[in-house]
């Protein structure tokens, strides 16, 4: 066991036979789908893209794969794309995709579903969507990009397609050449910030030569559950619209 998972097993205690780089599932009172009772007790979710060496060095794309994480490093779920080789190919971040959501027993807990559509903010009337379900086949939200002809925008709503979050994001996502951290603020309804999606800033060598990338997701810790996944699955759609491509583009 290397020192730092002792160290995080220390202050989570895991049940036996989960090792202690593991978030242990919590006890809660909270109804809510199978495998989301770890978003029930935490206020931040940390979701690093997991880097592929072949890809970097041949340049071709392959399906992107991601862990989340507690802010105690625990491992929380696997986010993994599956998409077809034509549409990485031809469509590049644009591409339709299907997000599967795995507990560590490697068991679906949700599933994102990005359509194809467009990413133009002139075209207002078909602009992003996805699909949050949980469990898989099951919807419980939507996230939907807003129009908005300076500022990303997006509305996260519920199952009954109520709005009840959105996320803005800055003037500039990608500040060329630093590529610093860029946040999305998230708001209430009322326009209250109540959290942000952060991309932090990787490095220059990490930068350049690989589309990997961290967020950190924050969110009230008695934000409803289907919320947080939902936030999740903007935070991927995030990725793939803005920092989803290789060297300094």
């Amino acid at each position: 066991m290397s020192q730092e998972a002792a160290a995080t097993g220390s202050r989570h205690a895991s049940p036996p036979g989960l090792p202690p780089a593991y978030m242990p599932k919590p006890a809660t009172s909270v109804v809510c789908p199978p495998g989301l009772e770890y978003l029930t007790t935490i206020d931040q979710v940390i979701i690093a893209q997991q880097k592929e060496i072949i890809e970097a060095i041949s340049g071709i794309e392959f399906s992107n794969s991601y862990v989340a994480k507690n802010s105690a490093g625990q491992f929380i779920y696997n986010i993994s794309e599956h998409s077809n080789c034509c549409a990485r190919c031809f469509c590049g971040p644009n591409r339709c995709f299907v997000m599967d959501v795995t507990d560590y027993k490697k068991d679906a807990v949700m599933r994102f579903v990005r359509h194809l559509r467009c990413t133009q903010c002139c075209f207002c009337c078909c602009l992003q969507v996805v699909e949050v379900q949980a469990p898989p086949g099951t919807v419980i939200g939507y996230v939907r990009q807003l129009w908005s002809l300076c500022y990303p925008t997006y509305g996260i709503y519920d199952r009954q397609e109520q709005k009840v979050l959105d996320v803005v994001g800055p003037l500039c996502t990608i500040s060329l050449p630093c590529k610093c951290g860029v946040d999305f603020e998230v708001r209430s309804t009322n326009g209250a910030v109540v959290g942000k999606i952060t991309k932090k800033w990787g490095g220059v060598l990490k930068e350049a030569l690989t589309d990997a990338d961290t967020f950190g997701v924050t969110f009230p810790m008695d934000l409803d559950v289907h919320s947080k996944g939902s936030l999740m699955a903007v935070t991927m759609l995030i990725d793939y619209m803005f920092f989803e491509s290789s060297g300094w583009s």
